[in-house]
C-alpha cells in the first residue's frame, strides 16, 4: 500500500492498493458511515428518461458512496463497498457497490480516525516492501504449496504423487517433483524466499532438483524436517521454527510466537491477561508488556484507550490476523491478551 495524501483535519487518507493484502487491510479500517471515493463504473444516465435502458453502456466515473455494507472474500480476494452515492456526477442518492482490485486509488474519509486504523495503514505501507515467502510442504505422497501473506498463510496447491506402493520407481519421481517445480516458479520470483519441509527424504530431493533446474529461483530456498506434511507441517514449523532466520522478519512468525507465549503463560499461570476487564485493568496500571488485539476485535470495537494505555507506559500493540490458527487461538480466549511485566 503506498499513502499519497493524508489530510485529518479534513479526515481524509488517500492511498493506492498495491496488493491482495491491501485489500484486507482495507477492509479492517473502513466503516459503516465512512465516505469511499474511487473510480468505478456505472451505466451512463440518460437524460429525460425516467427508467435508464439497461442497455446502456458503462462508463468509468469517480463517485463518492457513504459506506452502508462491506464485504471481504478471502477464498478469492476480492473486497467490496456498497452504500448509497453522495458525490459524483450522476445518479445522487441511489446505492452503488464499489469492487476494489490491486492497482485501485482511494480516498477515505472518517469522521474520526481511531489511532490503530491509522497504524493498520502505516503498517500496510511497511510490510508491502517485504518479499512474500512460499512454503512447500511435502513426503512421497503429496505436497501443498502455499505462500505467506500479511494476513496469514494462504494454500494454493496441493499435488499428488500418484506413485503405487513400493513400486515407485525414479521416473515417477521425476514428474512429480517436476510438476512441484512448474507449480513452484509459477507462483515464486526470484529472490523470494522459499521454504521447503517435510518429513523424510522428499523435501531433500526436491531441493537438488531445484538447484539444478531452476538455480535462480532456488538460490533462496532453506529446508526443514518436520514431523507432518501438508499445512500441518507448516504450522508445526511456524510454532517451534520461529528462530530460523528465513522466518525472523515474518510479521506472521511474531503474531504466533507472542501467541504461543500467552498459552504458555496461561497454562503455567504465569504473567499474563486475557479478556476485556482484566486486560483493561492491567493496561491502565502500566503492568502490560505487550498488547495482542484480533484484527476483527477491533473492527467490532474501539479499543483505543487500552492501546493509548499500553503505549503511554512504553508497551507494545501487536494486531493479530484471524487468518491463521494463532489468530483462531487468540480468539478462542476473546481476542484480546497481553504479555506482563509483573503479576497483577
Amino acid at each position: 500500500m503506498r499513502i499519497l495524501h493524508q489530510d485529518l483535519g479534513a479526515g481524509e487518507v488517500r492511498m493506492q492498493l498495491e496488493s491482495e493484502d491491501d485489500l484486507w487491510h482495507l477492509f479492517n479500517v473502513i466503516e459503516d458511515d465512512d465516505l469511499v471515493k474511487a473510480s468505478t463504473h456505472r451505466r451512463e444516465e440518460k437524460k429525460g428518461d425516467k427508467i435508464r435502458s439497461e442497455r446502456a453502456e458503462k462508463r468509468r466515473m469517480t463517485l463518492g458512496v457513504r459506506v452502508e455494507k462491506i464485504e471481504f472474500s478471502d477464498f478469492d480476494l476480492r473486497l467490496r463497498v456498497l452504500g448509497m452515492i453522495e458525490e459524483g456526477p450522476q445518479d445522487l442518492g441511489q446505492h452503488h457497490t464499489i469492487n476494489f482490485e490491486p492497482g485501485e486509488t482511494l480516498t477515505l474519509r472518517k469522521g474520526h480516525w481511531r489511532r490503530s486504523q491509522l497504524d493498520r495503514l502505516r503498517r500496510a505501507a511497511d510490510d508491502s516492501k517485504r518479499p512474500r515467502m512460499v512454503f512447500v510442504s511435502l513426503d512421497q505422497d503429496e505436497a501443498t504449496i502455499a505462500v505467506m501473506r500479511q494476513m496469514g498463510v494462504r494454500e494454493l496447491a496441493t499435488i499428488r504423487s500418484m506413485r503405487s506402493g513400493k513400486q515407485y520407481q525414479d521416473k515417477d519421481e521425476g514428474d512429480y517433483l517436476g510438476e512441484l517445480l512448474s507449480k513452484i516458479s509459477s507462483v515464486a520470483e526470484e529472490g523470494m524466499p522459499i521454504v521447503v519441509l517435510g518429513p523424510g527424504f522428499a523435501k531433500e530431493g526436491l531441493m537438488e532438483r531445484g538447484r539444478a533446474k531452476a538455480p535462480g529461483l532456488f538460490r533462496h530456498a532453506f529446508v526443514y524436517h518436520t514431523g507432518q506434511s501438508g499445512m500441518a507441517g507448516i504450522n508445526e514449523m511456524m510454532k517451534r521454527g520461529l528462530g530460523a532466520e528465513v522466518l525472523r522478519d515474518s510479521r506472521v512468525a511474531m503474531e504466533v510466537e507472542l501467541v504461543e507465549k500467552v498459552l504458555e503463560r496461561i497454562a503455567t499461570d504465569g504473567m499474563v491477561a486475557y479478556g476485556p476487564k482484566e486486560v483493561s485493568d492491567a493496561a491502565a496500571m502500566g503492568a502490560v508488556e505487550t498488547l495482542l488485539v484480533l484484527d476483527s476485535l477491533l473492527r467490532r470495537e474501539d479499543c483505543d484507550r487500552i492501546i493509548r494505555d499500553v503505549e503511554a507506559q512504553g508497551g507494545d500493540v501487536v494486531v493479530v490476523s484471524e487468518h491463521h490458527d494463532a489468530g483462531k487461538e487468540l480468539e478462542a480466549i476473546t481476542g484480546l491478551a497481553a504479555l506482563l511485566r509483573y503479576a497483577v
